[in-house]
C-alpha cells in the first residue's frame, strides 16, 4: 500500500507543493469535511424518505395529524411509493372471469409498505412481489399513520376494507390480511369494529342472492400475525412505569424526564397492553398501572395464523417468554386470546415459533414465507361471495 507523498506536485502544476501550500490544501479539506459529511447525509435523508417519515408518524404522528401537517400520513394503499383511491387499484377477475384471493399486508409501527416488498438490495424481493409471481392472488399494501390510536386505525381500516369490496366486488373473493407487530392489532381492531357493524346491522332478507352481501367481513378467510403483541410490549410497559415513577418522585428534573417521555404517541401508549377498542384509552383509569381492557375474540370461521419469532434456539423458556424476538414477547405474541382451551370449536388457530429470528427477520424468513404460500395454495379456491 502507497502513502501520500508530501512533496507531491500540486493539481495543473509540474512543481513540488511547498509546505505552506499542503498546509493550506489540508485546510481546505478539514474546512469542507463537514459540508460533505451535510451533503451526505442530505443525500441519504432524500434515499430513505419512505422511511423517515413513517419514522416520524409513529414517534408524533398523533399530534401532526390533531395539527393538520401535511407530513401526517393517512391510510391508503399504496403502489409505486404513493397513495392510490381505491377506484383507481383496478382490479380484475381472473382469466375464468372468477374473482381472485386478494392478500391486504399491514406494517408495524414506524413502519410503510416497503418492508414486505424488498429489503437491503435490489435481489432481497419479499413476501408481496413473490406471492404476486407465483399465485394468482392480489396483493395491496396498506400504509397508515402508526402514531394514532390502534383503535382509530382500525375503524380506518375496517372502512378501506369495506370500499375496496364495495368497488371491485367481482375482483374481490376470499380476504387474506396479513400484519406485522402493530399492524397485526390494527387487523384485529378492524375486525371487532367490522363485527359489531354486522350485529347492528338490518338482516339481509333471505331472497336476495348471496352476491349483494359487500361486506369484507364474509370473505375474510385468514389472519397471519406476525410478530404481533396481543398481550402487549414489555419495552412499552416498562416506559410507563418509569415515567409514572420519575412523576411520583415530584422534582423538577424527574417531572421534566417523565415530561418528555409522556410525549410518545398514542400509537406507542396503546401498545403497553394492546388496547384495540376506543372505550379502552378513554377510560378515566386508562393510565393506571393495571387498566382495564376490554377482549377482543378472534373471529369465528376465521384461519387465524400466529406466527412467534425467538432470539433463542429453544422457545421452551421464560426468557423466550419475555423476551421474544427482542421487540415482542413470545407469550404476548402467542397471546392468551389464542391460547384458551375453552374457546369455541370453530375457532381456527394455528401457532408457529421460527427460533433464532428476531423482530424484523420475520419479514425475510424463507421459512415464515413458505408457511404463508402453503396456507393460501392450499385452498386456493376463489369465493363467489
Amino acid at each position: 500500500m502507497t502513502t501520500p507523498d508530501d512533496s507531491a506536485a500540486l493539481p495543473g502544476s509540474g512543481e513540488p507543493a511547498s509546505r505552506w501550500q499542503r498546509a493550506a490544501a489540508a485546510v481546505g479539506r478539514a474546512a469542507l469535511a463537514p459540508l460533505e459529511g451535510v451533503g451526505l447525509l442530505y443525500r441519504t435523508g432524500q434515499q430513505n424518505l419512505h422511511f423517515t417519515l413513517p419514522v416520524l408518524n409513529g414517534a408524533f404522528g398523533d399530534q401532526l395529524a390533531a395539527r393538520h401537517d401535511r407530513r401526517a400520513i393517512r391510510m391508503s394503499f399504496r403502489r409505486h411509493a404513493a397513495d392510490v383511491p381505491v377506484e383507481q387499484l383496478r382490479l380484475l377477475p381472473n382469466a375464468q372471469g372468477r374473482p381472485r384471493k386478494t392478500v391486504v399486508f399491514l406494517h408495524g409501527l414506524m413502519g410503510d409498505e416497503i418492508i414486505w416488498q424488498t429489503g437491503e438490495g435490489p435481489e432481497d424481493v419479499r413476501f408481496g412481489p413473490r406471492l404476486q409471481r407465483e399465485l394468482d392472488v392480489h396483493c395491496l399494501y396498506v400504509r397508515y399513520n402508526s402514531g394514532l390510536h390502534i383503535s382509530e386505525n382500525g375503524r380506518l381500516l375496517q372502512q378501506l376494507l369495506t370500499d375496496l369490496v364495495r368497488t371491485f366486488p367481482a375482483a374481490v373473493g376470499e380476504l387474506v390480511l396479513v400484519g406485522h407487530s402493530m399492524g397485526g392489532l390494527v387487523i384485529r381492531s378492524a375486525g371487532y369494529y367490522a363485527a359489531q357493524e354486522a350485529a347492528a346491522a338490518t338482516p339481509v332478507p333471505a331472497a336476495n342472492p348471496v352476491g349483494t352481501n359487500l361486506s369484507w367481513l364474509p370473505r375474510l378467510r385468514d389472519v397471519f400475525l406476525l410478530g404481533v403483541p396481543n398481550d402487549g410490549s414489555f419495552l412499552e410497559q416498562n416506559s410507563h412505569l418509569t415515567s409514572l415513577i420519575l412523576r411520583k418522585i415530584n422534582l423538577w428534573p424527574t417531572r421534566a424526564i417523565s415530561g418528555l417521555l409522556d410525549k410518545r404517541s398514542n400509537g406507542i401508549k396503546d401498545l403497553r397492553f394492546a388496547r384495540l377498542v376506543d372505550e379502552d384509552w378513554q377510560h378515566e383509569h386508562a393510565d393506571d398501572l393495571f387498566p382495564p381492557r376490554t377482549v377482543v375474540p378472534p373471529l369465528p370461521g376465521v384461519r387465524y395464523h400466529v406466527l412467534v419469532g425467538s432470539l433463542l434456539k429453544s422457545a421452551s423458556s421464560a426468557l423466550h417468554d419475555y423476551f421474544g424476538d427482542g421487540l415482542v414477547g413470545g407469550g404476548s405474541a402467542r397471546g392468551r386470546i389464542f391460547q384458551d382451551p375453552a374457546a369455541p370449536p370453530d375457532l381456527l388457530i394455528s401457532t408457529r415459533v421460527y427460533s433464532q429470528l428476531h423482530h424484523g427477520t420475520l419479514l425475510s424468513s424463507p421459512e415464515v414465507y413458505q408457511y404463508l404460500r402453503d396456507s393460501l395454495e392450499s385452498d386456493n379456491g376463489q369465493s363467489t361471495i
